[in-house]
């Protein structure tokens, strides 16, 4: 008898502990959405773009066309950051003024050195891919104001008429 109680008890004791687990991995997921929901509002209130796919997908960055990135970039009242991916070997065809520079294989040390989880980050790299990385490994270090460049470099627009773009 006291052994069927034993292992009634160790039985009821791991479901306990899974459930405590389950439970736990819910409230996080639950603060990351409404942290993401939050961010999102502030970015509608502040009128920055942010594509309607992230509200209702409740993804957290956007996908911006090169176009778009470009009147971003272009526009002298948005406050942004600006930040290369790309391999550290990679020499980037046009350079873009305030750049900040940090591979992706670095980006995991070196994060802090981007002054603002709140400011507006537009990611480059040489294709849009490493971006897109950099982008997920920025949400896990808390920032949410994130702008993939899809495309990268390669589809800047009119980047054969440019070698060095400064901010308007």
């Amino acid at each position: 008898m006291d052994l069927k109680l034993f292992q009634m008890l160790e039985f009821m004791n791991n479901r306990l502990s899974n459930i405590e687990k389950n439970i736990s991995r819910i409230d996080e997921k639950l603060e990351f959405s409404l942290s993401l929901q939050r961010n999102h509002l502030i970015r509608v209130k502040n009128g920055e773009y942010i594509d309607d796919s992230n509200i209702l997908m409740g993804r957290p960055y956007n996908d911006l066309s090169p176009q778009k990135a470009l009147e971003i970039y272009n526009n002298p009242d948005l406050d942004y950051i600006i930040l290369d991916v790309s391999n550290e070997s990679y020499q980037a065809p046009i350079k873009l003024d305030g750049c900040i520079k940090i591979s992706l294989e670095d980006l995991n040390t070196r994060y802090a050195e981007l002054q603002s989880k709140t400011t507006p980050i537009l990611i480059f790299s040489e294709q849009g891919l490493r971006s897109i990385q950099a982008c997920e490994m920025l949400i896990k270090k808390g920032f949410f104001n994130l702008n993939n460049v899809s495309g990268g470099y390669r589809f800047w627009p009119n980047l054969e008429n440019q070698n060095s773009v400064k901010r308007a």
